[in-house]
Order: C-alpha cells, then sequence, then structure tokens
C-alpha cells in the first residue's frame, strides 16, 4: 500500500476541503470538524463546488497549507488520475476520493472500500454467503471490493443494462469473486445481503423495488441524504432490514483522518474510539 508524507507536523495548522458538484448537502465539514475538535488539531476542513471542468485549474491553485482533499462526485476518477501514487483499493476501482499531499505531488486513497466493508460489519453481514449490488456504476466498483473484504461468497449485480457491468465482472474474473449479472427486472435468486449504489434520486418501479426486497434479506443503501429512498420503501413495506449510508460515510470519513494524520489509513487514530463516537453524535445531530 502507498503511504503519503505526513508533514507538516499533525499539530501545525492544515487546510482541508471536500468537493464535488453538488456540494452544499455534503456533512463531511461537520464529521471532520468534530473530529479535529476531539483530537485537538488546529485543522480546519470546508467545502467547495467543483466540476470536472474546473478540478485540474482549482487542484494546481492549492498552497502548501493545504494538506488534503475529500473528493465526490463527479470527480473520483479525475483524482485518481491526477496522483502520483495510488492505493491498492484506488488502483483497483480507478477512483479516489480522498487525496492526500505527498512530497511535490498527491497520493490518491479509495476509503469508499473500507468504509463500507466496515459498516456492512457493523450491522452483522459480514461473511455474507451471498450478497446483490444494484447498479453497476463507479461506486458499485467500491462495493464489489467492500463484499469481497467482509468474505461474502458469491456476488450478483443487478443493473438496468446488464451490459454495463461488464468492467465489473471482469474485475471480478481477474480477482476470482465468484459473480453473475442479472436484469433489474428479474433479479436472479435469494441473497442474505443487498447492496444498492443507485443515486437517491434513481426511478425504480414500484414492481422491480418490491421484487428486490422479496429476495433481498437486509439492505444496506449508499445513499443518505434522501432516505428512505424507492428501495428503502419496498425493504421497509416489507418488513426487511434497512440502513441508509450515513455509517460508511462516517468510516470512510475515519480512514480519511487517519491518512491525514500519518499518511496510512492503517494507522489508528489517538484515542480514535472517543474520536468515532464524537463523529457519530455529529452525524446523527446530537
Amino acid at each position: 500500500m502507498t503511504t503519503a508524507a505526513a508533514e507538516p507536523s499533525a499539530g501545525e495548522p492544515r487546510r482541508f476541503e471536500v468537493w464535488g458538484s453538488p456540494i452544499g448537502h455534503s456533512l463531511s465539514p461537520a464529521l471532520h470538524t468534530a473530529a479535529y475538535d476531539r483530537l485537538g488539531l488546529p485543522w480546519r476542513y470546508g467545502r467547495r463546488r467543483v466540476d470536472e471542468s474546473s478540478f485540474a485549474r482549482e487542484l494546481a491553485a492549492l498552497g502548501p497549507e493545504w494538506r488534503g482533499l475529500s473528493l465526490t462526485m463527479p470527480l473520483k476518477t479525475l483524482a485518481h488520475d491526477a496522483a502520483r501514487t495510488r492505493d491498492a483499493a484506488a488502483t483497483a476501482t480507478g477512483a479516489a476520493n480522498t487525496l492526500v499531499r505527498s512530497g511535490d505531488g498527491w497520493a490518491a486513497f479509495n476509503t469508499d472500500v473500507g468504509g463500507l466493508a466496515a459498516a456492512l460489519t457493523e450491522i452483522g453481514s459480514a461473511a455474507a454467503p451471498r450478497a446483490r449490488i444494484v447498479g453497476a456504476g463507479a461506486t458499485a466498483t467500491s462495493a464489489l471490493l467492500a463484499l469481497e473484504r467482509i468474505g461474502v461468497g458469491r456476488i450478483e449485480i443487478t443493473a438496468r443494462r446488464p451490459a454495463a457491468a461488464d468492467p465489473l465482472l471482469a474485475l471480478a474474473a481477474s480477482r476470482g469473486i465468484p459473480t453473475t449479472v442479472s436484469p433489474l427486472d428479474a433479479p436472479a435468486g435469494e441473497v442474505e445481503l443487498t447492496v444498492s449504489t443507485l443515486p437517491g434520486d434513481a426511478p425504480v418501479s414500484d414492481p422491480d423495488a418490491e421484487r428486490l426486497a422479496a429476495t433481498g434479506g437486509t439492505l444496506y443503501d449508499v445513499v443518505y441524504g434522501t432516505w428512505p429512498t424507492a428501495l428503502g420503501h419496498a425493504w421497509l413495506a416489507a418488513g426487511q432490514p434497512a440502513h441508509p449510508g450515513a455509517t460508511m460515510l462516517l468510516h470512510q470519513a475515519v480512514l480519511q483522518i487517519r491518512i491525514f494524520a500519518s499518511g496510512s489509513p492503517d494507522d489508528p487514530l489517538t484515542g480514535e474510539e472517543d474520536v468515532v463516537a464524537v463523529m457519530r453524535r455529529s452525524l446523527m445531530g446530537g
């Protein structure tokens, strides 16, 4: 795994931001600020609306006080490509949600994979025999690797256009993950866990949502801002367990802060249990 240089020292002022478009809804500033305050770090974390057309210009204009960035859609592929080095998850997915200064360049990380794996473990879904990913976009790639990480045995990808899942199938084959694809209106069979990677406003017909809920086990929906989604409604109506994506946001942010502090997602924060508790309260508005 690639590690980034952690300079200047952690106690010196640093600046960080989350970039994306749209960005006004982001909860990352509240999460990061709560953690920095708990850690006693004089760091500042804000948000900035940046799209594909302005990303390279904005990145090049950052001074040395800017130590790291969180990236959301539509910038994750651009962030991956802008980096000089990448961790294994960013390399495998072709996407990065974290950039950190490394010498005179940037190191890229994908903490979505680890964040989702931690969130799924938290709800008791580790090592599920079978899981379904709904959607075949960039987030589905991170979901595939997260399911691999928690030991899921077999994966079904359900997509409106099954051909869109071809890159996911290729990635799964390269990693020896037994994976199949089915159309959204005809899921293949019963699974113990469903991970939805669809955007919050993605249209899903009631019959399709009900069909997925009937065979989908526990739902984890990566959306957190517009809950319940169409799938969330279907799961709740069927009396099935359903979880929004807030805990994925929490756990990927913890990994980001580790990277910002030490250059590695593997180095726990000082008093990390307390830091996570403070972040969780911030996320839940308490």
